[in-house]
């Protein structure tokens, strides 16, 4: 059951529901940015099309400087732009940027406290062909332990065009996570969104037996998963976790303790992603059985989006059989 009051796309389960790419959500949020606030710019690795920087390109050239194949410049030349009361916005496959300049995003970003807006298109296997030199599943790793970096990672389009105009009203550095095929739109332009606070997406009306603490486009997935044990009479919650870092603790553990046990999503290594961070606030203050979905110590390969994401255990069925084990750990 979706959590109505939170305007959710009514069309989520239906084979047809419309798919875009999470980045095409970023492109359009920074030409609103662009539109509210003249100090917006944006900055790019040669990836402008790839990236959707272009939309913003096209509409304020004036405002938009090409770097080129130079992510460790791309980095520095953005927290000097922040320094002189710019809100610039760099984009590059989430593996160059910050996976390549991740020292310069370190020392002249994170270190100073820059503005900076990070924007890692390309992440996770769902790359798919482009193979395991170009699939970024330790980004939210090397991200999050950045004194000062807020760290987003959106469900869909829209919720990416939310995160990237709330990004640029922020006066802190922010990496934002994005994914490069379609996905499906969880949400709608009604639903809320705010940095720091997770929402409950699905949300049967009895007491949670597991809950599912999910991000980016495998939200989808935990949302089918809970649809199918609803239909057996198992009440699964789904938790979206869009703000990797600040993180909701308090969402996180009122789950913890409603439910008993929790299964992490993502699609990232699971040391030192959403799982290893949800991990660290449940150790602390509820600790309860937990399984984690995700990449395990591997690299990627390459293969269809969805062959790799079946591959990495990451898949529906994958994700019920770790629900179904957190079940029988209770």
């Amino acid at each position: 059951m979706l959590n109505n009051e939170l305007k959710l796309n009514p069309k989520i389960f239906d084979p047809d529901i419309e798919q875009i790419p999470i980045r095409q959500g970023f492109g359009e949020g920074l030409v609103v940015a662009g539109d509210e606030d003249k100090n917006v710019i944006g900055l790019c690795a040669d990836l402008n099309e790839s990236t959707k920087m272009d939309l913003f390109a096209e509409k304020y050239p004036e405002r938009f400087i090409q770097v080129g194949v130079a992510e460790q410049n791309l980095a520095a030349v953005a927290s000097g732009m922040a320094a002189m009361g710019k809100v610039p916005f760099i984009s590059s496959y989430a593996m160059f940027s910050p996976g390549r300049n991740w020292e310069q995003i370190r020392t002249t970003i994170a270190y100073n406290d820059r503005p900076v807006k990070i924007i890692g298109s390309h992440a996770g296997v769902s790359v798919g062909p482009d193979g395991g030199t170009h699939q970024a599943i330790e980004d939210i790793a090397i991200m999050r332990v950045l004194p000062n970096m807020i760290v987003l990672s959106p469900c869909d389009a829209i919720e990416a065009k939310k995160a990237t105009i709330a990004a640029a009203k922020i006066n802190k550095p922010v990496y934002i996570r994005l994914m490069r095929e379609k996905t499906p739109i969880i949400t709608t332009e009604e639903t809320p969104f705010e940095i720091g606070k997770a929402k409950i997406f699905f949300a049967p009306p009895m007491q949670a037996q597991v809950g599912i603490i999910a991000t980016g486009a495998l939200v989808h997935n935990a949302i089918l998963v809970a649809q199918k044990f609803a239909q057996k009479g198992i009440s699964i919650k789904v938790l979206n976790i869009t703000s990797i870092r600040p993180l909701d603790f308090e969402a996180i553990i009122k789950l913890a303790k409603e439910a008993g046990g929790i299964v992490s999503v993502e699609e990232h290594q699971i040391v030192g992603g959403l799982g290893s961070a949800v991990a660290e606030v449940l150790a602390q203050n509820y600790p309860v059985p937990m399984e984690l979905i995700g990449v395990h110590d591997q690299f990627g390969q390459s293969g269809t989006p969805n062959e790799l994401i079946e591959h990495y255990h990451m898949g529906v069925s994958h994700i019920e059989k770790a629900v179904e084990k957190v079940m029988g750990r209770k």
